[in-house]
């Protein structure tokens, strides 16, 4: 076994409400935000991180929970993939109960908490698709008490950065009471890391189908023609099903949408690249997801 131990850090707090660990951040800049660990830890132990102060969000109970706001689901960052993945939640939004199964084995999922899922931003985090293709946004505290709110998305490509002293506080969810997905695909059997996950979400009140990418690029795709084009065929009105050809070619636009073949080289007359042999797997694979997770929602 191996010990970090002279370099752990020096100081640890353990705030008891979400503006304290705020002010906490805000009173030692090199201080690390720290909930279930996973990410964290992992970090520490390969030599990657080594934090000068950490302090603690275990003991904020207002971000443990959620509740009901202006037909939205306001959940807590602090909420564990394991509570996420019970019925009462999973009643609420599916697809996010869904992913919460998935995130690991028991320990993993007992710690691991829907803020620190979003605030790694690893491309393998399973909550990412399914926020994305919700269209979540996050509620972000800051000093003083100011609240931001921004979508998922810009944070997860950088377009909105964390700014000193802020936490995610919350994300809003919008409640579609419409059927809803997740899959993924990871490279050994039970509970792994993903090597594709697919989300797709049913919006019948805009007439819209949703659905995002994760795991095969730094942050969650959302191929929008794809999702435009397989709106336009579903009878909104009627009883809302496919042909399985209109499923499987939506797979394959999904699939090409995210991973496209490479552009031709100028010399070698116009024709296009090859995808080598693992890309091209990734690509059926990403495929087959699509087609499974859209003939779900609309079966």
């Amino acid at each position: 076994m191996t010990t970090h131990a002279p370099q752990a850090a020096h100081t640890v707090t353990l705030p008891g409400s979400l503006d304290e660990a705020v002010a906490a951040l805000s009173a030692m800049p090199a201080a690390v935000p720290v909930a279930g660990g996973t990410d964290l830890m992992a970090a520490v132990n390969s030599g990657l991180l080594r934090p000068a102060a950490l302090v603690g969000l275990g003991r904020i109970n207002e971000i443990r929970g959620w509740q009901y706001q202006d037909g939205h689901a306001l959940l807590g960052a602090g909420l564990t993939h394991a509570r996420m993945g019970r019925p009462d939640f999973a009643a609420l939004i599916p697809a996010l109960a869904a992913a919460a199964r998935t995130a690991g084995p028991p320990q993993i999922r007992n710690a691991g908490t829907l803020g620190g899922n979003i605030a790694s931003a690893a491309p393998t985090g399973d909550a990412l698709p399914v926020l994305a293709a919700l269209e979540a946004t996050l509620i972000i505290a800051g000093p003083g008490g100011g609240r931001r709110e921004i979508p998922v998305g810009h944070l997860l490509t950088g377009f909105d950065m964390l700014r000193p002293g802020e936490l995610i506080g919350y994300v809003r969810v919008p409640l579609l009471h419409a059927p809803q997905t997740f899959l993924k695909a990871t490279g050994r059997t039970g509970p792994g890391r993903a090597v594709a996950s697919v989300a797709v979400v049913l919006d019948p009140a805009r007439r819209n189908v949703r659905c995002a990418v994760g795991a095969v690029a730094p942050m969650p795709l959302r191929p929008l023609d794809a999702e435009g084009w397989v709106a336009s065929l579903i009878d909104w009105d009627g009883e809302r099903t496919l042909a399985p050809e209109a499923c499987a070619a939506f797979g394959d636009y999904v699939a090409a949408a995210c991973i496209p073949d490479p552009a031709p080289a100028p010399l070698d007359g116009g024709e296009p690249g090859t995808l080598p042999p693992a890309a091209l797997h990734l690509r059926r694979t990403v495929a087959t997801l699509a087609r499974r997770a859209l003939g779900r929602a609309l079966a």
